[in-house]
């Protein structure tokens, strides 16, 4: 039976989901490779309310590019050094040159959203961020960056759900910190920032694009195959690499094996482990 989200709504299948993912993916490959020949610049911004996906969209956005050219940035609490800069100051350093692509967990709307709910930032830096903002962006974009701005958008129903899932899996309980349950109790406040923010940045030069994402497959595929259609990429082969035949080793001798420190062959003892299970199975039988 398909999985439902907080609405009752069936979540994508998966196996159409896997397949189609795998195609976009290929897509993103052959961009990669006009990035890097054509020079291009690109600055992709996930941005969005706590568990609503950005992380994972990355993820697969990221999967098989090459992280010399696909780079992620998720920048820390500035020091105080930084906060005693212009506030644009510490993102400038990240942006790509020539044939990059950056991707932006988070971005500078931190000050539109976390900083403007939680007090981090004075009334005068919000209303100053939310002018110099549109300033900001059109200048980067009047250089030749090609800049994307994704907002994930969840409803507080299923935002719940995911806090919840990811404090009882001991994988994913790092993902939930103390200003992210505070997202519930500021759920209001949040979606005012988001407004206002939007009023404000949602320029023709650099829009907002909404990413609905109840169903988290849907919504990476939809950000993918978007993404893909903002970027005027041509189909470009790689570089043909030859593989040569190898040389005959006449004049080395590999040292003794016995000289090394092998790891402990951790797979074999769980292979092993597993076959006595089973035998202990089929003999109760």
């Amino acid at each position: 039976m398909a999985k439902k989200d907080a609405s009752g709504t069936p979540r994508m299948n998966k196996k159409l989901y896997e397949d189609e993912l795998r195609r976009l993916q290929a897509d993103l490959v052959t961009m990669q490779e006009w990035v890097r020949e054509s020079g291009a610049r690109i600055v992709v911004i996930f941005e969005g309310r706590d568990a609503a996906g950005k992380g994972s969209a990355i993820k697969r956005v990221t999967e098989y590019l090459n992280p010399r050219i696909a780079r992620i940035v998720a920048l820390p609490v500035p020091t105080d050094r930084q906060r005693g800069q212009w506030y644009f100051q510490r993102y400038i350093e990240h942006l790509p040159t020539a044939g990059e692509i950056v991707l932006m967990d988070r971005s500078w709307y931190n000050r539109a959203g976390v900083e403007k709910v939680m007090g981090y930032c004075t009334p005068d830096e919000y209303r100053r961020f939310l002018h110099q903002a549109p300033l900001f962006e059109r200048m980067l974009v009047e250089d030749g960056i090609i800049l994307l701005k994704y907002w994930f958008s969840v409803s507080d129903k299923e935002q719940e759900l995911r806090f919840r899932s990811r404090l009882k899996d001991p994988m994913r309980r790092w993902k939930l910190s103390e200003t992210d349950v505070l997202s519930i109790t500021k759920w209001v406040d949040y979606s005012k920032a988001k407004d206002e923010m939007f009023v404000h940045t949602d320029i023709a030069e650099a829009p907002w694009w909404v990413v609905e994402s109840e169903d988290k497959r849907a919504a990476r595929l939809n950000m993918i195959s978007h993404f893909l259609s903002m970027v005027p990429y041509e189909h470009m082969e790689p570089p043909l690499v030859r593989i040569p035949h190898r040389p005959p080793a006449s004049d080395y001798e590999r040292p003794p094996r016995e000289l090394n420190r092998p790891v402990p062959d951790h797979a074999a003892r769980i292979t092993e482990l597993a076959a006595e299970a089973k035998s202990k199975g089929k003999g109760k039988g």
